[in-house]
């Protein structure tokens, strides 16, 4: 075997299918590599028309045709929002450079005190980007069917102390066609690379 490897390393045959070998490894490997399912359909986003920090409508219409993703706080929160809006600043941080293909959503569950006064300071308080960042308040009947029903993430408000005031603590992945892709629970660790890779799938590839 030896004596054969010595003799062939000398023939120009050997570098050619050597060389050609070596190229094709990669596509090789590209065929038997299986592609990645398709991020799952989980909901349809009903048509909706609220208010944004700055006091101007902000409909479904306007989102639709873009990435977005979804998060529920609310100013006066004694809890988990703080961290949740500093995560959302993070994928704020992490599509600065995409223009307009996403946007981001932060719906409040306490629409009768975060009015686009309130919501625009809290919005300066996170740095948040009017061009990439969105806060939207209106109606408590229009957000709970967005939330709720749409989005099937939790929003009550059971009294008048702020432990009465429910929500989820997951961000929502939504596609260009107003469709649910995606939960991510905001407590763990690599929520925010999770979110960022899919949202960037879903802008190069659609699915």
């Amino acid at each position: 075997m030896r004596r054969f490897l010595a003799t062939a390393v000398g023939r120009p045959w050997f570098w050619v299918l050597f060389v050609g070998v070596g190229l094709s490894l990669p596509a090789l490997r590209a065929l038997t590599t299986p592609a990645k399912p398709p991020l799952p359909v989980l909901a349809r986003v009903p048509p909706f028309r609220l208010v944004d920090q700055t006091g101007q409508p902000l409909s479904s219409d306007a989102l639709a045709g873009r990435v977005w993703v979804a998060n529920f706080i609310f100013t006066r929160c004694p809890s988990i929002c703080p961290l949740f809006t500093r995560k959302m600043a993070k994928i704020q941080d992490g599509v600065r450079e995409l223009g307009n293909a996403i946007h981001l959503v932060s719906f409040t569950v306490d629409p009768e005190y975060d009015t686009p006064p309130v919501l625009t300071e809290y919005a300066k308080e996170h740095k948040a980007s009017p061009r990439l960042w969105s806060f939207l308040t209106g109606d408590r009947a229009e957000l709970q069917k967005t939330v709720v029903d749409g989005l099937h993430v939790h929003m009550s408000k059971e009294g008048d102390d702020l432990m009465s005031i429910g929500h989820g603590g997951h961000f929502v992945l939504v596609d260009a066609n107003m469709q649910v892709r995606g939960y991510y629970d905001s407590g763990e660790a690599d929520a925010v690379d999770r979110i960022l890779r899919d949202a960037g799938r879903l802008m190069q590839l659609g699915n």
